[in-house]
């Protein structure tokens, strides 16, 4: 069931319809306001909330894009793996003992 979260980033309260676990949103916010934090030093220089707002979204897009690549890759090694185990179970099978 949709529910109303307000959270606040930047000193700014935003609201947000979610239907997600409240863990999960916790969690979610936890990363944006560590990303905000720690990727982008230059908020407590005056950086701009919009800006922060976009290298923050970057930063985030970028360790995405890296996580799927990685899981693509983990992806197919199991696949080979599985295919190699599949292969020594028929040979094995092919040839019972006598």
């Amino acid at each position: 069931m949709e529910r109303l979260v307000k959270f606040e980033v930047l000193g700014q309260e935003f609201p947000l319809y979610t239907d997600a676990p409240e863990e999960d949103v916790q969690e979610i916010l936890h990363l944006v306001k560590t990303q905000l934090e720690e990727a982008n030093p230059g908020i407590s220089r005056g950086l701009p909330a919009n800006k922060a707002a976009i290298l923050t979204s970057l930063n985030i897009a970028g360790q995405y894009v890296r996580l799927k690549r990685e899981y693509t890759e983990y992806r197919q090694q199991v696949e080979s793996s599985m295919d190699r185990l599949s292969e020594r179970i028929e040979e094995t099978s092919a040839y019972p003992e006598s």
